[in-house]
């Protein structure tokens, strides 16, 4: 397999889309929600995409659009001009959504919860489970395991500012995180006191 998962800043980041369709409009929303600049070549959008500030340009123009772009998307149903976009891409990044391997990013299934952004991809075999497993992931994450990544941040900040040792800082949220204290304030959504607490134990360490 020689495919590994990375996450890629999108802010500011120049996609093209080739193609307008189901595909290309969820790609669109996808780059456009996570601040991307959004161009695709095609017959027209929806207004939801013009109303985040996606642009819509013809497909004589897609040399123009490769040129302008950080990465191309290839979601188009005409094979000929797909082809091209590959070709002229050149060393920059490319999905294709028709053939993913012909590309050197794939765009697997993702889903949030809270602040936690957690993507599937099974190597191609098998988009169906993919969706599968995003179902049993979802049903298994609780409200308390995100309060508790809240919690975590907020201790990582203050225990920063005293602890310059990672190896310590880590000991420390460890125990935090195994605290039954905290963990009875999570338990009843009381987020304000697990931090004040935090607070206390963190005054201990000085």
């Amino acid at each position: 397999m020689d495919w590994t998962s990375l996450y890629l800043k999108t802010s500011d980041l120049n996609v093209f889309i080739l193609g307008t369709g189901e595909v290309a409009t969820r790609r669109a929303n996808r780059f456009l929600d996570h601040g991307a600049n959004v161009r695709l070549a095609g017959n027209g959008l929806s207004e939801e995409l013009f109303e985040k500030g996606a642009e819509l340009y013809s497909t004589d123009d897609v040399d123009d659009l490769v040129e302008w772009c950080d990465l191309a998307v290839v979601a188009s149903g005409d094979e000929e001009l797909s082809d091209h976009v590959s070709r002229i891409a050149g060393d920059k990044l490319i999905n294709r959504a028709d053939y993913p391997y012909e590309g050197n990013v794939i765009v697997p299934t993702s889903f949030s919860i809270g602040d936690v952004e957690i993507s599937i991809f099974t190597n191609g075999k098998s988009p169906l489970m993919a969706r599968q497993l995003r179902k049993k992931i979802q049903s298994i994450i609780t409200d308390e395991d995100i309060l508790e990544i809240e919690l975590q941040d907020y201790a990582r900040v203050q225990l920063k500012e005293i602890i310059p040792d990672q190896k310590e800082r880590r000991d420390c949220l460890y125990e935090i995180f195994e605290n039954e204290r905290i963990n009875d304030y999570i338990r009843l959504n009381e987020v304000d006191e697990a931090k004040r607490y935090i607070d206390d134990l963190i005054r201990g360490l000085n």
